[in-house]
């Protein structure tokens, strides 16, 4: 493949093509897509591997990937347009919105059943929401813990046959206590989730309506939305999985979600804030590009760069940070539906600290970096691969790419 060249300058990413190759080559990643930029210019696009593994059709320019929790920058801007607009305050109790959420109440530490609670010393906000702090939990994330188990003995399994409304899944997660006191600590959770139920209230229109008119198209993202209809279905890339789920060292080798008969096949009555959409790498550079100019794209401002310098400012309290069973990120903060890192640690580029962004479960990832003003995205399709190391080493090679 040869170097992509821009302008004047020149870009030799021949080194970086050959490592993103050898993921496929050794079955380690079904599928890689690319993108480098450079301020807001495309340095460099490339695919690698395949639409699907089984047929070795290559890999499409124009592929649709499942987005999963690439969903959530996308919701937080949503959100923060209604906000511009004035319909809410940040610190507002959501149950002056979403009533499900009044009078919570609190796990005591060390509880062993749902019972052995205390009230809620404050009231989620959409802060607290958006900043993944409000108290509530996911489900998958932590299966073995208390109130994951309790999600999913009720039902609630995003990753499974669960597909109410918005309005019913808040309703359901309200019936259970909270993990701990809203603001006092990080946990990722439904709260992305309760965000695209709180855009239902504040605009009466359905989530994906919202999104449509008020991100979609004025960024052009024609191909971005929460199912893949049946006339793309053969632009959809085939998600694969590995014997061993958890170690990025086993090779995939069957499928795990189909294009065609899969859970993003059909319309869903969940429209999940927190990880429903379908998009392509066109589709979410133009939003990438929209975040690096502050909030405007090609005219059309979404944004004002007010509110997205808020987005990227952390809002958790002092000593909270985005920790994860099997990853802790002492140096990397939440801001409102976006990482922020502050203090770059021993695998982030030294002159890291600004970066904003965030990623999804089946390999998905974008990053901007405001200091070095480079930014990249990288999509695959392995459940899971949040933390595969193709991310990273992809990352490591944008951040050389220019002195």
């Amino acid at each position: 493949m040869a170097p992509t060249v821009t302008g004047s300058v020149d870009y030799d990413f021949s080194e970086m093509h050959r490592q993103m190759q050898s993921w496929v080559d050794q079955q380690l990643l079904p599928c890689v897509a690319t993108v480098v930029l450079h301020g807001d210019d495309v340095v460099d696009e490339a695919t690698f591997g395949y639409m699907d593994m089984n047929t070795k059709e290559p890999l499409r320019d124009d592929a649709i990937y499942r987005l999963y929790s690439n969903t959530k920058p996308i919701t937080a801007v949503a959100l923060m347009v209604l906000h511009e607009r004035g319909l809410f305050d940040l610190d507002d109790p959501i149950e002056q919105y979403i009533p499900a959420f009044a009078e919570m109440r609190v796990l005591v530490e060390g509880a062993t059943s749902l019972d052995q609670t205390v009230p809620a010393e404050r009231s989620i906000t959409p802060r607290h929401l958006l900043s993944h702090s409000s108290g509530l939990s996911y489900g998958f994330v932590e299966p073995e813990s208390l109130i994951d188990r309790s999600y999913l003995a009720a039902g609630i399994d995003i990753l499974g046959e669960f597909d109410e409304p918005l309005e019913d899944l808040c309703r359901r997660l309200g019936e259970f206590p909270l993990v701990f006191q809203p603001g006092t600590e990080w946990r990722y959770s439904f709260g992305t989730d309760v965000v695209a139920r709180l855009t239902e209230v504040l605009t009466g229109q359905r989530f994906d309506t919202f999104l449509e008119e008020t991100i979609f198209k004025p960024l052009d993202m024609v191909d971005t939305g929460f199912h893949v209809p049946e006339e793309k279905h053969d632009r959809f890339v085939t998600m694969f999985a590995s014997a061993d789920p958890l170690d990025y060292a086993t090779p995939v080798e069957f499928v795990s979600d189909d294009p065609r008969t899969g859970g993003f096949s059909k319309p869903r009555e969940l429209l999940m804030g927190g990880g429903g959409l379908v998009s392509t790498l066109s589709d979410y550079t133009n939003f990438v590009r929209m975040l690096i100019n502050g909030g405007e794209w090609q005219g059309r401002r979404i944004i004002t760069e007010e509110t997205l310098q808020l987005m990227c400012t952390n809002q958790l309290p002092e000593g909270a940070h985005v920790e994860f069973p099997a990853l802790s990120l002492p140096g990397t903060k939440y801001g409102l539906g976006l990482s922020v890192l502050e203090e770059p640690g021993q695998a982030d580029p030294p002159d890291s600290v600004g970066e904003f962004g965030w990623g999804g479960l089946a390999g998905t990832g974008a990053f901007i970096s405001p200091q070095r003003e480079v930014a990249g995205i990288s999509f695959s399709q392995r459940m899971p691969a949040s933390f595969h190391p193709y991310r990273n080493q992809f990352r490591n090679y944008v951040y050389a790419s220019k002195g």
